[in-house]
């Protein structure tokens, strides 16, 4: 079993260092179910007592809010933080840049505080303690890597050293895409455009934005959502790119290097 629920650790008499919140993605998405089982599998690795909600945790209300419906937010919201504050959860690791934003940012408004962190910046921590060690060399060591920076891990939050700190630490060649940092673009699917169709336009932003990418003529792309990963996956596959350049999230890359 990768993650016992919090219910279950409250059942022994326990209570977890850190709740993971999987998010919708992370839950039903089959690539994205990549993501969470390599992020459980670290944080075993790692000696790291952690819980999900499971069947307890609802959609963080954050592409309602995004798409206009407040009432459905607000609806959401207030039950996953009765929740929440029912199992007295202190700190919170989201792979969901989405959902580590309304977590973090949006809940405190209405009664929800908590630690919230994205799993970069746990993974960066655990590697600083000594808890997690990366063994040297390995498939990714020299290799031309590109990284996307996400809306709302970026520029709504200003984390950006994190994610950069990981590659460092498993020796890439990152190399920056023109529009990166404070200046990245978006892959399109912020703000609740996943779930709309496109409007009238020349370029959809994923293509725009794997162009980018491509022109640093990376071995892999790297991502830290959910959301962004389906978009340049998808990118790829317009460019027919797909099968030559993997994209990656990276805790899949740390996952594979650890020791």
């Amino acid at each position: 079993m990768l993650a016992k629920t919090i219910a279950e650790y409250q059942s022994e008499g326990r209570a977890p260092e850190i709740l993971f919140w999987v998010g919708c993605a992370g839950s039903y998405d089959t690539r994205a179910q990549k993501v969470t089982r390599a992020l459980c599998e670290i944080l075993n690795h790692a000696g790291v007592e952690f819980a999900i909600l499971g069947n307890e945790e609802r959609c963080t209300g954050d592409p309602a809010r995004r798409a206009g419906n407040e009432f459905l937010f607000q609806m959401t919201a207030a039950m996953n933080i009765e929740t929440l504050n029912m199992y007295g959860v202190k700190k919170i690791v989201a792979a969901c840049p989405h959902c580590f934003n309304t977590l973090k940012n949006e809940y405190p408004e209405l009664g929800g505080h908590y630690e919230v962190v994205h799993h970069t910046q746990l993974l960066n921590e655990l590697i600083a303690s000594g808890k997690l060690k990366i063994k040297e060399g390995g498939d990714f060591k020299g290799q031309r890597i590109t990284y996307h920076d996400s809306c709302y891990l970026g520029r709504a939050n200003n984390v950006y050293e994190a994610p950069r700190a990981l590659l460092e630490a498993l020796d890439v060649d990152l190399v920056e895409m023109k529009r990166s940092r404070k200046n990245g673009l978006c892959c399109g699917a912020g703000g609740a455009q996943m779930w709309k169709e496109d409007e009238p336009g020349n370029k959809r932003i994923n293509i725009e934005r794997i162009e980018e990418a491509l022109e640093t003529n990376p071995a892999a792309v790297v991502a830290n959502c959910p959301f962004c990963i389906t978009m340049l996956q998808d990118g790829l596959k317009a460019k027919e790119k797909n099968e030559q350049i993997p994209v990656y999230d990276l805790s899949e890359m740390i996952l594979s290097r650890i020791s």
